[in-house]
């Protein structure tokens, strides 16, 4: 035989079946509130760290030469015994051309080289962004669907990856590359790359 029902327990019941999708609501906001403001998106983890980078094969950037030589596109066999630093850029993303500068100073080091994807762009648009900042990519694979960036993991532009002399992706970066994290961190990943 159960227990009836007292009328001061129905309104209580009823306050908090009002409030729990309130409650749930404030804790949805609360995290998506720490997640903006509180989160770092470059530490965003890539389940592809570890692994093989993606055997995505894209065209060059039509018409784009350095020293009179086709700059070719994305093959992946350029990631063989080399390390190699990969950036997803575009000339419509206004982080890339900040990080630009930094690009072209680190693909001064001999021993690695800088590759590109270049995202949902144009080719004139491109080029006239490598033209401004100076062209730091041995190889720049178009990708105008965003298939290929896909394949890479890219959450959006621009993101940046440390590939070891394996073919492996050792380390990812969300975000432009800055002064603050090219020395402190994707340096860092680079060196560590460089030592195996």
């Amino acid at each position: 035989m159960s227990t009836p029902v007292t009328s001061n327990e129905q309104p209580r019941r009823r306050q908090w079946l009002v409030a729990l999708p309130l409650i749930g609501f404030l804790a949805i906001a609360a995290l998506f509130l720490l997640r903006l403001y509180g989160g770092d998106p470059s530490k965003i983890p890539s389940a592809l760290i570890g692994r093989p980078a993606p055997q995505t094969t894209l065209p060059a950037l039509e018409g784009l030469t350095q020293n009179g030589t086709p700059v070719p596109g994305l093959d992946p066999a350029i990631f063989k015994d080399k390390v190699s630093v990969v950036n997803v850029w575009a000339s419509w993303c206004v982080p890339c051309h900040d990080e630009a500068p930094l690009l072209t100073a680190l693909a001064r080091d001999t021993r690695l080289q800088i590759v590109g994807i270049n995202y949902k762009d144009s080719a004139d648009n491109a080029r006239r962004f490598l033209g401004r900042y100076g062209n730091p990519f041995t190889a720049v694979g178009v990708d105008g669907n965003g298939r290929g960036s896909v394949e890479w993991g890219v959450y959006g532009v621009p993101e940046t990856f440390v590939v070891g002399r394996d073919g492996t992706i050792v380390y990812k970066l969300v975000g432009p590359v800055t002064p603050a994290n090219l020395d402190s961190v994707l340096k860092v990943a680079i060196e560590k790359a460089l030592s195996k």
